[in-house]
């Protein structure tokens, strides 16, 4: 039977609230959403001695925190030389250097509150869908050297065999400082050690509205109103009216996943030998890996919408075929979990965050979220404990929608679907 969750939540506790208290009427800062953004602001905050509450719609992790495919990747979702092109070679470099300063973030809070995630340093290839994508590998890790002091290997075809059983790509790119990670595990470990710190969670607790109040803020719930001197918006996709400017600004899209059941390990070493992650350069990209006890994980853009249980079951065998094709060693393979998760994205595909009329935020993450979201998370946490802000990111514009044509809710979503069904095939 497809059991339609995520694969990794089997098997993972989660801190248990007591969903029953009453909810304070005063804090020093509310943060809305407890992701990855959220706890690491809260458990920052928190053990500064501040007064901290987390305000959950769900529940920990119920977002993409837990959906994802558990990839803590080096760079952007713009590639390096995109962001050299757009921002300036010392404006890349600052945003480049934030994302590796991300991982070790990771990886230092994972240590520090011994959340056992599976935290692995395994690496990861970017695999070339067609032959002038392969070209420019070379242009790319010659920048990354040249500018980023970050080392990478260009793999030709012949050298692909050496780390994919797959003859569907013409080259990749190798990059060994990214890591695989159990997210589920992750953000319930990040929640425990908020807690710890001394952050109050309050689970099922949508925040319906945020405004002004004097100097300080006014946080509505269904389960009543908290009185705030700050307030961190850190709900990612599911960003609602209540922060309707920066609804605006970002559009929910949907990723789906499926996982096999556990492979021979004879299989899964000849499909990917040194564990790596592993993604395409498609706009519609698929991206895959193994999980700790051998299943193939295989992910993608089989829908633009956000999650639903039909939009799973119809990605799942959108995803089936696609990793067929990919691998055909795993042609009939059983399928055992299929989910979705949905991804905050940006209209310019970078990360935002900062202040906006005293409110503060940060989202857009467009699929590198597990470091750069904890990262963020953990500098607007020592931001309003006092310290100062390290944002690569200042001063960027956040652009919305062309013309204003979009008010959160995604509309358009089959049209930008159809769009890069066409570059790929173009280009």
């Amino acid at each position: 039977m497809l059991r339609e969750y995520p694969v990794w939540r089997e098997g993972v506790v989660f801190p248990q609230l007591d969903n029953g208290r009453s909810l304070p009427t005063r804090a020093d800062v509310v943060i809305i959403g407890a992701g990855y953004t959220g706890l690491a602001a809260a458990r920052t905050l928190a053990q500064a001695g501040a007064n901290v509450i987390v305000l959950e719609a769900q529940t920990i992790g119920w977002g993409a925190s837990s959906r994802n495919g558990g990839m803590v990747l080096t760079g952007l979702k713009l590639d390096a030389t995109q962001l050299v092109a757009r921002y300036g070679r010392a404006a890349a470099q600052r945003m480049f250097a934030a994302s590796l300063a991300a991982i070790d973030c990771v990886e230092q809070l994972v240590h520090e509150d011994a959340i056992a995630c599976d935290f692995q340093r395994s690496g990861h290839v970017l695999l070339a869908v067609k032959p002038a994508h392969a070209r420019a590998f070379a242009t790319e890790a010659a920048l990354l050297h040249r500018e980023f002091g970050h080392e990478t290997r260009v793999l030709g075809p012949g050298d692909l065999r050496s780390e994919i059983g797959s003859a569907a790509y013409y080259g990749g790119l190798l990059d060994i400082t990214s890591a695989g990670i159990n997210p589920a595990r992750y953000i319930a470990g990040l929640g425990l050690a908020a807690i710890r710190a001394g952050a109050q969670i309050f689970e099922h607790s949508h925040a319906t509205y945020i405004a002004r109040n004097g100097r300080g803020w006014q946080i509505n719930t269904g389960r009543g109103v908290v009185q705030a001197g700050a307030v961190l918006v850190a709900s990612g996709a599911y960003t609602g009216r209540e922060s309707a400017r920066l609804q605006r600004k970002i559009v929910p899209l949907g990723s789906y996943i499926i996982a096999t059941a556990p492979l021979p390990e004879r299989v899964a070493r000849e499909l990917l030998p040194h564990n790596r992650m592993a993604f395409d350069t498609r706009h519609l990209l698929h991206y895959f890996r193994l999980t700790p006890d051998r299943r193939m994980l295989f992910g993608g853009r089989a829908r633009f919408f956000p999650e639903s249980p039909q939009m799973v079951r119809e990605s799942a065998a959108v995803l089936q075929r696609a990793m067929a094709q990919v691998f055909p060693q795993l042609h009939g393979a059983p399928i055992e979990y299929a989910w979705g998760g949905t991804l905050d994205v940006a209209f310019d595909l970078m990360p935002h965050t900062g202040q906006r009329d005293g409110m503060y935020y940060a989202l857009g993450y467009a699929g590198h979220g597990v470091a750069m979201a904890t990262y963020l998370g953990m500098q607007l946490g020592a931001c309003l404990a006092g310290a100062p802000f390290i944002n690569p990111f200042a001063g960027l514009p956040f652009p919305g929608a062309p013309l204003g044509l979009y008010d959160g809710r995604p509309w358009f979503l089959p049209l930008v679907g159809a769009w890069y069904r066409f570059q790929d095939w173009l280009w």
